[in-house]
């Protein structure tokens, strides 16, 4: 059945049928064609011999009609068998007729066509079966073809001259010709299938090879070309073939480069852009509207890389663009981050297949009004403090209401913290100022992370083992050195770890992790303290920023740490960031680039 379905089957299978059918009918044409011809030939020839016979009879009438019998059996072929009747008593037979095949008066008579000769004198002919002798079964349904020829003899009415012939003459020239036209359309058959199997042979070799390069260019290899062998149109598709080939390659390349391109585009931009399907799929999306993503995903508790969920307010606005087919707006707010989303339906020729998302993070223009509408207040707030203790007791010690030198000291001591409090203040201020005006110099080394991380580490044992409090590390494998300044690097995590260990109670744990990612590593500090309300989150890296909101002194610092860890990071090229949920924790972690 493999076969048949080929090219090479069905082309042979066609072939050998319309020649079968060709060959069958003209056999058929063929064979009526020798049977008419034979048939009316032997009536001729009979007709012919039965009239010369009457010739010679008529022309020895006198005396010599003897003669004209010998002279007629001559005439006669050995399958012809005659009788000749001069009256009703005087009939003749041919020598070569049998006795029990003779054909009676009696039965020409009685026949309405043979009886003719007799009555209008005229030539008569008929094909009918004869049965001479009921008891012989060799003459018993025997064809015959009888010709009657008038004979006129001088005193006699009733005279013929009747030739007959078995069919059995012509029945076997029939079938020597039914063999022979056999056996040539056999040998038609054989040569018809030698043909078509070399016409299909060279027909589907060709066919093949494009079949096999067509599975090859379905793998992607678009360099496959078929050999062009001839110049028909097999060669034509062959040709077109490869010309196909190229424009895939060409078409693919430029898709590969589009693709490539908008990657690029997309990798570079600032904004967040998911693209999602008709159904709400997300199809593509950038690094920031990952960073989008895992931010809702921290504040919803799902730490899946792989779900696709997104928020409810993203969802309405895309339902919204699909519904109405226009842009919508929304804002949305989480993890004390802002943005503001634009969502544009996407069109297929007049139908719309998707929507695109535009995630802007609005949080650091948020912070900026906030810092510049926050900034005199808190530094007057930081000031007026120190400056009024400065005064307090320093008029006490003019005005000598410190009686005793133990009081006096005591005063001046705290005159003493509060202006050193001052000077790391304007200290903090001026290296902020710095920093944000671009005159921050590094200096980078290549810096071995395991003894850098666990030096810093040991720095702190001591003070979260009086805390009560677990501190630990965790490097991830692989990672060995890597190129960067290390006393910032060491002032973001002293700033980090001192802040954890500040906030976390008795009994919890402070986490030191270190990761590799594509582009750097990732170091993150990890508390299970208070956490930081929502709406405090963004502005934990602005200046005077305090998790304490009496602002009181005791352990709490001047509020200008992650602020300065901030700028420390972006003159790396990194970015730091914060997650927290209240009363859960909070996680700051930082990217410190390779290159």
């Amino acid at each position: 059945m493999t076969f048949l379905r080929s090219v090479v089957g069905k082309l042979w299978l066609t072939i050998l049928l319309l020649v079968s059918v060709v060959l069958f009918i003209l056999t058929i044409m063929l064979l009526e064609f020798f049977q008419n011809y034979n048939t009316l030939g032997m009536k001729e020839d009979l007709t012919n011999t039965a009239e010369k016979i009457a010739n010679v009879l008529e022309g020895h009438t006198n005396g010599e009609l003897s003669l004209g019998l010998e002279i007629s059996w001559e005439i006669i072929d050995k399958v012809n068998n005659v009788v000749i009747i001069k009256n009703d008593n005087e009939i003749y037979y041919s020598p070569n007729t049998e006795k029990t095949k003779r054909l009676s008066l009696t039965d020409i008579k009685n026949d309405p066509n043979l009886s003719q000769v007799f009555q209008r004198d005229i030539n008569v002919e008929k094909v009918s079966t004869l049965t001479f002798n009921e008891n012989d079964d060799d003459g018993k349904g025997t064809k015959f073809t009888i010709i009657g020829v008038p004979l006129h003899l001088p005193g006699e009415k009733h005279s013929a001259v009747f030739i007959y012939q078995s069919m059995e003459v012509m029945q076997e020239t029939t079938h020597e010709t039914t063999k022979f036209i056999l056996l040539v359309a056999g040998v038609a058959i054989i040569l018809t299938t030698i043909f078509a199997f070399f016409l299909s042979t060279r027909i589907a070799a060709p066919l093949r090879k494009m079949r096999e390069a067509a599975f090859e260019v379905a793998r992607g290899k678009f360099d496959t070309k078929v050999p062009i062998l001839t110049h028909d149109e097999i060669g034509e598709l062959a040709t077109a073939f490869n010309q196909m080939g190229r424009q895939l390659k060409f078409n693919m390349s430029a898709l590969s480069q589009e693709k490539e391109q908008l990657s690029s585009i997309l990798s570079s931009m600032a904004d967040g852009v998911i693209t999602f399907n008709r159904d709400g799929t997300i199809l593509i999306t950038n690094p920031p509207a990952d960073r989008f993503l895992q931010y809702w995903y921290y504040e919803m508790g799902v730490f899946s890389a792989d779900s696709e969920a997104i928020p409810t307010e993203v969802m309405d606005l895309f339902q919204q663009a699909v519904d109405t087919e226009s842009e919508q707006i929304g804002e949305i707010s989480f993890q004390g981050r802002h943005w503001v989303i634009l969502v544009s339906p996407l069109y297929s020729n007049r139908f719309i297949r998707g929507a695109v998302a535009v995630l802007r993070d609005m949080t650091e223009e948020r912070q900026l009004d906030k810092m510049r509408q926050d900034f005199i207040a808190n530094v007057s707030h930081e000031l007026r403090t120190p400056i009024s203790m400065l005064q307090g007791y320093s008029e006490a010690i003019v005005d000598d209401i410190a009686e005793s030198q133990e009081e006096k000291k005591e005063m001046a001591k705290v005159i003493y913290d509060e202006s050193l409090r001052m000077g790391r203040l304007v200290n903090e201020l001026l290296d902020l100022a710095r920093m944000e005006a671009g005159h921050l110099q590094l200096t980078m080394e290549e810096i071995d992370i395991s003894s850098f991380i666990n030096r810093i580490i040991h720095k702190f044992q001591g003070l979260a083992k009086d805390n009560e409090i677990r501190l630990y590390v965790e490097i991830e494998n692989g990672i060995t050195s890597i190129s960067f300044d290390p006393d910032r690097i060491e002032q973001v995590l002293t700033n980090l770890i001192d802040n954890a260990i500040r906030h976390t109670p008795k009994g919890g744990s402070v986490k030191l992790s270190v990761g590799s990612e594509e582009k750097g590593i990732m170091i993150g500090v990890k508390d299970s303290g208070s956490g930081i309300p929502e709406e405090d989150l963004p502005f934990v890296f602005e200046r005077f920023y305090k998790a304490d909101k009496a602002r009181t002194r005791g352990r709490a610092g001047t509020g200008l740490g992650l602020a300065i860890a901030k700028n420390i990071i972006d003159a790396h090229h990194g970015h730091i960031s914060v997650q927290s949920k209240l009363g859960q924790g909070t996680t700051f972690s930082f990217l410190v680039p390779r290159k």
